[in-house]
């Protein structure tokens, strides 16, 4: 990473429920700097909290630089109210007084996947949204509350599902499933009903469930029942979400990329990844499915540099360089 003293910045900040990226570059596409720090979603941190990690790395990559302008993209703000409610908590930042975007971190894994007009981008991480933009502008968005606006999925959603069926197992209303013994060595406890004793008396923390995903997809590998009907539950959720969009966008009979990512997304497990082709095909026949494999930092610098002005080639050169430092970087569910 290089720079120059003095020169105004780029600065973009990615964040979700486990991890926040921010980065810093110049006009030209220059990478000056990029740091990595805790999870920033307000809906999980708080308002306060969320927009002090935001700072504190927004400070750390800029320096003593004045910046020009700051994109700031991150999970949890998808109520107009909480967009505003953010807006202001920044605004007090100095660093904030030239221009800054804020809005949720679809926007920036759409651009990261695709720079075209039309198109839908689905998250899997610790939980699941969705957004899809047409050319004359008109969007699709969803309150992303959790089981109050109809979502569930995720490492949060498949965690509490996992340890759902696996209550009912040892008591004998349900199946008999390997999620039991997973659950159990995963999280370090006796019994599964040592683990429910815990979270019920918050000895435990029930964001612990979201470490079982991978469990529950390992299981499904592996042949149980139970953990594939999670997972064909979980592909229905997500092919929900893009026909949701292409329909309310009427784009179901052209040829749109639909873009997927966080962590789950990443994993690219093929009982997943099938199950999300074929319900969509029968609904869109045309669209295209990919996975991305650039961090959303990626797309939220591209998105900064835009609306700074930033030319072509400097898009060009902040994308490979961005790629290049995050791809580096451990892997972590997010959202």
């Amino acid at each position: 990473m290089t720079g120059r003293g003095g020169v105004p910045l780029v600065v973009a900040v990615d964040g979700g429920g486990s991890k926040t990226d921010a980065v810093s570059l110049e006009l030209d596409g220059t990478l000056v700097e990029h740091r990595r720090g805790p999870g920033s979603s307000p809906h999980f941190d708080g308002l306060d909290a969320s927009a002090a990690v935001v700072d504190e790395l927004v400070r750390a990559v800029a320096g003593r630089r004045p910046v020009v302008h700051a994109g700031l993209y991150l999970s949890g703000l998808d109520l107009p109210i909480e967009i505003e409610r953010y807006e202001a908590a920044i605004g007090r930042c100095d660093w904030a007084a030239a221009s800054v975007t804020v809005d949720n971190d679809l926007y920036a894994l759409l651009r990261a996947g695709t720079d075209e007009p039309d198109a839908v981008a689905i998250v899997c991480g610790t939980g699941v949204n969705a957004i899809g933009l047409r050319a004359d502008r008109a969007e699709v968005r969803f309150p992303s509350l959790g089981s109050l606006s109809g979502d569930w999925g995720g490492g949060s959603g498949l965690g509490e599902a996992a340890l759902w069926h696996a209550a009912r197992a040892i008591d004998g209303r349900g199946p008999s499933t390997a999620l039991v013994g997973e659950i159990e060595r995963r999280l370090g406890v006796g019994s599964v009903g040592e683990l429910i004793e815990g979270l019920h008396f918050g000895e435990r923390d029930a964001s612990e469930l979201i470490s079982l995903a991978p469990a529950v997809f390992e299981a499904a590998r592996a042949g149980d029942a139970v953990a594939i009907g999670l997972v064909d539950r979980q592909a229905t959720e997500l092919a929900d979400f893009a026909r949701a969009c292409l329909t309310r966008l009427e784009l179901l009979d052209r040829e749109i990329p639909v873009v997927l990512g966080g962590g789950i997304a990443r994993s690219r497990d093929e009982r997943l990844l099938r199950g999300i082709r074929s319900e969509l095909a029968a609904a869109a026949p045309l669209a295209r499915l990919s996975v991305v494999d650039d961090a959303p930092i990626v797309g939220a610098a591209l998105l900064a540099l835009e609306a700074a002005g930033g030319d072509g080639a400097a898009l060009v050169r902040a994308r490979a360089a961005v790629s290049a430092v995050t791809a580096a970087e451990p892997a972590l569910l997010d959202a």
